[in-house]
């Protein structure tokens, strides 16, 4: 399980055939070598700036112009107290760290991406941000705190009940941004990478409100150590107008979309920022 991992981190996590002696680091300390720690498996590009490498990261999320857009048509984020769901790499906790948020609660369930996550905030210092191992549902079921906006980006198409996820973000603060893909039949089942991966859709009922889903199978993805989706085997997706009717069922009625993706490769995607017409 553990031979393509670095030997210190196939030792954390239980190695079999390892000396004690194989996690020390030999090299002069160097932000690097935690970076190296998860070698093979990140999926951010880390900001230039820093001339760090994380590989194979191929996704801008350290510099991610949706979040930029959301930050901006939120007038800032400057002195907000933020909860971000699913920091991944903590890439996005970077962006609100430097546009000045006031503090940033960033709940990760999946072990190895939190550990990824405590790296870049001793790498990249960031003091105001607070990373929480464990599952974001269960802490939004006993949230008493109220945010200034919830960040879930990447999130939303990996839960088994999607229609909780956002009854609880909007229980926890009158401001949401959300980048998710969701169900489309026609571009689905068009998409052959795609189609194998979903059941036929169907409706459910929520409240008395009816919603169509469709049921996605992770398939052959689980077998990768740098997986970062849903902490089950499948996960159910909203069509766009299902995703747009339980945000209004919810109580945010100005709802701004963006960043439409219908052709993305993992299926059709769209940014957007929830409010409340009063906050």
């Amino acid at each position: 399980m553990f031979e393509s991992l670095p030997a210190v981190f196939a030792y954390t996590f239980g190695g079999s055939n390892l000396s004690i002696l194989d996690v020390h680091v030999k090299e002069l300390p160097a932000a690097q070598n935690s970076i190296d720690l998860f070698a093979g498996q990140w999926s951010s590009i880390l900001p230039s700036t820093s001339g760090l490498v994380a590989a194979p990261g191929t996704a801008a999320l350290f510099d991610d112009g949706r979040l930029d857009w959301a930050i901006k048509l939120f007038g800032g984020v400057d002195g907000l107290d933020i909860l971000e769901l699913g920091p991944l790499e903590a890439g996005h906790t970077y962006m609100l760290h430097q546009a000045g948020a006031k503090a940033i609660t960033a709940i990760e369930s999946n072990s190895r991406a939190f550990l990824k996550c405590l790296c870049i905030k001793e790498v990249f210092g960031l003091p105001r941000a607070r990373f929480l191992l464990g599952d974001f549902i269960a802490y939004l079921r006993q949230r008493k705190h109220k945010f200034d906006l919830v960040v879930a980006s990447g999130v939303l198409y990996h839960m088994t009940d999607p229609l909780e996820l956002i009854e609880l973000m909007a229980a926890a603060s009158d401001k949401v941004y959300i980048w998710t893909h969701y169900y489309d039949p026609s571009l689905i089942q068009n998409n052959p990478l795609q189609s194998k991966k979903f059941g036929r859709p169907h409706r459910i009922e929520r409240k008395g409100v009816s919603y169509e889903v469709a049921l996605q199978s992770y398939l052959d993805a689980l077998k990768w150590n740098g997986f970062t989706g849903g902490g089950a085997e499948t996960s159910l997706w909203l069509t766009r107008d299902s995703l747009l009717e339980a945000l209004r069922v919810v109580g945010f009625d100005e709802v701004t979309v963006a960043f439409e993706q219908p052709d993305h490769q993992h299926g059709p995607a769209l940014a957007l920022c929830a409010r409340r017409s009063a906050a």
